[in-house]
């Protein structure tokens, strides 16, 4: 007895896309001609044979509707122009990134001053900027800093942003984020 290779593991995958022709399980649907006139209610069974004289298919549209509403289309062509409506609208939507800024409390004024003219150009990019204080060792005793140095940011970048997430105390540091205007 010769044992088999099953794809016992095989998913069973449903058809994407709207349903077409043979798919539509509604007795009767709305139909819409290839030159958009609007049919009427017919037959399901009908309308596909109205469908393949023209070499068409018929596509259902708005399954939700009572009947459903369907088109006499080609399905290559309206899979093809759903495809192009979704690549439009993901072209048109924005990527934030999160930028992250360290300091210390003892930060000297020029490397402030580098690590903010930075900030400004990620905000006029239209990223998000956070900005961790860390403290380390005795610096601990002196947090006092670390909120002056973060009221001082936020001084600085209030022409490119405005604060989203306020200073915050979290184990050793302080954090703040910075949305872009």
């Amino acid at each position: 007895m010769s044992f088999q290779k099953q794809n016992y593991f095989q998913k069973r995958t449903k058809p994407k896309g709207p349903k077409a022709n043979e798919r539509i399980r509604a007795p009767q649907v709305q139909v819409i001609s290839s030159d958009g006139k609007n049919l009427g209610t017919i037959n399901t069974q009908e309308a596909i044979n109205m469908a393949k004289q023209e070499g068409l298919d018929l596509i259902e549209i708005s399954p939700n509707a009572n009947p459903p509403v369907c088109k006499i289309i080609d399905i290559g062509k309206y899979k093809y122009d759903l495809q192009k409506k979704a690549n439009k609208a993901k072209k048109k939507q924005k990527v934030i990134n999160l930028k992250e800024i360290k300091l210390r409390p003892v930060t000297e004024i020029h490397d402030y001053n580098f690590k903010i003219k930075n900030a400004q150009r990620f905000l006029t990019k239209g990223d998000k900027v956070k900005f961790t204080v860390q403290f380390r060792g005795r610096e601990m005793q002196h947090t006092g800093l670390g909120y002056d140095l973060m009221q001082r940011i936020i001084n600085d970048t209030s022409k490119y942003g405005k604060v989203e997430v306020n200073p915050k105390f979290e184990g050793k540091q302080i954090i703040m984020i910075i949305q872009s205007l």
